[in-house]
């Protein structure tokens, strides 16, 4: 089956377990439900129409303030540069309705040699999805990364800590709303005989881009 064949069979073999899926580039993204998200991955995992037996990547996506934009090229064109600062009234290009937070699984077939994208939109503060460890092993790693980066709880993971930052760092770098400058920074005491976390001391600066023009 090539994307469409197989959006179409997951359509309509799996009407109740999707909310939508759909063929762009040709990639197949099925969109999902978390309470069902677990009976989509044994389905898909399993069927002997589908069998996705390989689980590629898991990442956190934040559409905080998606589709809307300080940037505005055309004045770029005109003045030479564009905000690079604070904006009281940024453009929005795109109306955005669903959760702030989503995980996206990606998946791969060895026996059909085909590709499928999950995604789940989470509800709430802090985010919470099931983990789907005991369905691909890989997501071990994949969803500490996303807990770490992004404040997402996988609820049935096995031990679900940090794994780029380390355990006394504060907030979730990858959050849109993460100061650049960071919560905290770290320097080593002499006399404790370790690293310490304390308050960030530098103060935040924003480099304004600048198109030079030769017209």
């Amino acid at each position: 089956m090539n994307a469409e064949q197989l959006a179409a069979h997951i359509n309509q073999e799996l009407t109740e377990l999707v909310q939508a899926c759909n063929t762009a580039f040709g990639e197949v993204t099925v969109e999902v439900e978390t309470a069902k998200l677990r009976d989509l991955c044994f389905k898909l995992r399993d069927h002997q129409a589908y069998q996705f037996n390989l689980l590629i990547d898991v990442c956190g996506v934040d559409y905080l303030d998606y589709g809307k934009s300080g940037w505005r090229t055309e004045d770029a064109t005109f003045m030479g540069f564009s905000r690079g600062t604070e904006v009281e009234d940024p453009v929005c290009e795109v109306a955005w309705e669903k959760p702030r937070f989503a995980v996206v699984y990606h998946l791969l077939s060895l026996i059909h040699n085909q590709r499928l994208r999950i995604c789940v939109f989470i509800e709430g503060e802090p985010p919470v999805i099931d983990s789907v460890v005991d369905i691909w092993a890989a997501a071990n790693w994949f969803e500490r990364e996303a807990f770490d980066l992004f404040g997402i709880l996988f609820t049935g993971h096995p031990n679900l800590r940090r794994i780029l930052t380390d355990y006394d760092f504060v907030g979730h770098p990858f959050r849109k709303d993460f100061p650049l400058i960071g919560q905290v920074e770290m320097r080593y005491d002499a006399n404790l005989g370790r690293c310490v976390y304390e308050p960030v001391s530098i103060q935040p600066r924003v480099v304004i881009p600048k198109v030079i023009r030769h017209d």
